[in-house]
């Protein structure tokens, strides 16, 4: 995959596409014995869209901010101002 088709990947609208078309991320299974590149590999072509797919139900769509923060930083800053 290179990045032309991830950008692609990562603009899908939801409301248009097709749940069927989506994959389950319960169906995913990740092999640990793998090195961390061939995992990798592995889940995003088992996923297809690492952006858009399917959890419980839901169409579920991610994306990610431009930013040096980390998703642990994010979740502390977001739990404390509760």
């Amino acid at each position: 995959m290179d990045n032309t088709y991830l950008k692609e990947l990562a603009n899908v609208d939801i409301q248009s596409i097709q749940r069927n078309s989506l994959v389950d991320i319960k169906d995913v299974k990740v092999d640990t014995s793998l090195e961390r590149a061939e995992r990798l590999f592995d889940f995003l072509t088992q996923i297809k869209n690492p952006y858009c797919f399917v959890c419980d139900g839901v169409i579920v769509k991610i994306r990610f901010a431009d930013t040096e923060d980390t998703l642990e930083e994010k979740l502390n800053e977001y739990f404390l101002s509760l």
